[in-house]
């Protein structure tokens, strides 16, 4: 479905979630306040949801007998090694510094970072995106493109390039999950893979939530 046959309304409300809310985010922002906000707009998500004709909740675990583990092994072999490379690149001094120096975070981190980011960012970007606005976008191709480009959009407020390229190319991976037949599910533990081993890395210094608005 053709932009010019969509309610007004509907793409406005693309447009201020997806695009404003990232810009206000990364321009205005103060890190003390990314959860408060992450907590709001995911609350703002669940409710768009339910406001969403044919949305039901049980669609969400359909997808757990599809995910294909073959590809999440795959994925997370090309995650490692890139993470790794860049690490070597840009930040050497940061390689496995969570595992080595801060155990007790990094434990924490892999075992709450699916459920507390993960899995919120995946009904916003994944479930919200396309069950309510994927008919702005003519065709699906084009709806996964710009699914990955307001995932990126959505890391702006960490002001550096390898969180935007990194989130932009998770995202068309994720998308591609999601419009697959693992669907929410499959989006959630290759979020959550690709998320771990990023922190594991020493990667996870990118997307620092003290970074936010600097």
């Amino acid at each position: 479905m053709a932009w010019r046959r969509v309610e007004p309304v509907l793409a406005a409300e693309f447009l201020a979630l997806y695009v404003g809310a990232p810009l206000a985010m990364a321009l205005a922002m103060q890190p003390d306040w990314l959860w408060p906000v992450f907590l709001g707009l995911t609350l703002v998500a669940l409710g768009l949801l339910m406001r969403t004709p044919g949305f039901e909740w049980r669609a969400l675990t359909r997808g757990l007998a599809g995910i294909a583990w073959g590809e999440v092994a795959a994925v997370a072999a090309v995650t490692a090694a890139v993470a790794a490379l860049l690490v070597w690149l840009l930040v050497p001094g940061q390689a496995l510094a969570l595992p080595l120096r801060a155990t007790g975070l990094w434990l924490a981190i892999l075992m709450l970072y699916p459920l507390m980011s993960a899995l919120p960012q995946e009904l916003i970007f994944r479930v919200l995106f396309f069950r309510r606005y994927g008919a702005l976008f003519p065709g699906r191709g084009t709806a996964l493109a710009a699914n990955a480009l307001v995932f990126g959009l959505a890391h702006l407020m960490f002001w550096n390039w390898v969180a935007v390229g990194l989130t932009v190319a998770g995202g068309l991976v994720f998308g591609r999950a999601y419009l697959g037949r693992g669907g929410f599910a499959a989006a959630v533990v290759l979020h959550a893979v690709a998320g771990g081993i990023i922190f594991t890395s020493g990667l996870g210094a990118f997307f620092y939530h003290g970074a936010v608005g600097r």
